[in-house]
């Protein structure tokens, strides 16, 4: 199944099948225990963003490399979500979560299938193709083994020439080999939480998460500045429990999360992402977009396993949006 001319194209290199597998207690190593559920859902980071849009109603199309008999496909198909699937030798793989009744989530990834040089170039050729008429591209995740660190830099510059907004959600290498070709590829946003900010910056993540929860962003916002400085349009630093921090050209704003009962973490990243692409395409100013960020992260937190949220669960109220003062 595949949308011509989506409003959101969503690219995952490196799809799973997310397997929640639930207990009733604290998970304890070296022991035995007593499943009460497991649950496969499709996963990736842009299959993630992909599905809580369409959710909302967004026409989005997720490009991820899968072949046709693919059991990722059979369980991606209910979901209701466009995808344009590359064709590739490798089989897509399985996460393990494990989650505890207090909502810890322990997570097992598998490193992906590795693809070979035709199927990196046949991902690049499918995300141009969808992305000419879209309004944004959200390329999120982990890259499989055997593609360059630097697949997003390369075709973050290739989507210039379009006129859709783009979205990098990464870490480690690929979010280093990014950073490091700004000059020519640097995206109109970029998600990073704590760690992945600290990574840029040379900060402390935890440091950057307490100093926003006892209400001083200033270290936030001098690390995204850093980065709008090299070329990136805005910055959503996704904070966990402190809320999240949003900086762009115009101003810096932040917002506390609301209180939830956490039950798992699986997937808040990404529906905070899609959160404000939603909110951006509504046409909506900065704060809103940061308010909807942080509810829509807030409520997928609040849902067991690898669930995700649908507008139903969406509480703006609950999300206070305060402007930092451009004292910087």
């Amino acid at each position: 199944m595949t949308h011509q001319g989506p409003v959101v194209v969503t690219v995952t290199p490196n799809p799973s099948i997310d397997r929640t597998i639930a207990l009733g207690g604290p998970l304890t190593r070296g022991a035995v225990h007593r499943v009460q559920s497991v649950s496969d859902e499709p996963g990736g980071k842009g299959v993630n963003v992909a599905r809580v849009l369409t959710l909302a109603g967004i026409d989005a199309c997720a490009v991820l490399p899968a072949s046709p008999d693919d059991p990722f496909l059979s369980v991606l198909s209910p979901t209701g979500v466009g995808y344009a699937a590359v064709p590739v030798t490798g089989v897509v793989r399985t996460n393990v979560a494990v989650t505890e009744n207090d909502g810890t989530t322990t997570k097992l990834n598998e490193p992906g299938a590795g693809l070979d040089a035709a199927s990196v170039t046949a991902l690049t050729d499918a995300v141009l193709t969808r992305a000419a008429g879209a309004q944004w591209v959200v390329m999120s995740g982990s890259l499989p083994p055997g593609m360059p660190e630097n697949w997003y830099a390369e075709v973050a510059a290739l989507l210039r020439e379009l006129p859709c907004k783009v979205a990098v959600d990464t870490s480690e290498g690929p979010l280093a080999a990014l950073a490091a070709d700004f000059e020519r590829a640097a995206p109109n946003l970029i998600k990073p939480n704590s760690e992945e900010l600290a990574s840029l910056s040379g900060a402390d993540p935890e440091q950057l998460e307490r100093a926003v929860q006892h209400g001083d962003p200033e270290a936030v916002v001098a690390a995204a500045t850093e980065l709008m400085n090299r070329g990136v349009g805005a910055v959503l630093a996704t904070l966990g429990a402190a809320g999240a921090v949003l900086v762009n050209g115009t101003g810096a704003w932040m917002a506390a999360a609301p209180p939830i009962t956490p039950r798992s973490t699986v997937g808040a990243g990404d529906s905070s992402l899609a959160g404000y692409v939603r909110a951006a395409i509504g046409g909506a100013e900065e704060p809103r977009r940061l308010q909807m960020a942080v509810a829509y992260g807030s409520a997928a937190a609040a849902l067991p396993g690898s669930a995700l949220p649908s507008p139903q669960l969406i509480d703006l109220d609950a999300v206070q949006v305060v402007p930092i003062a451009p004292d910087r």
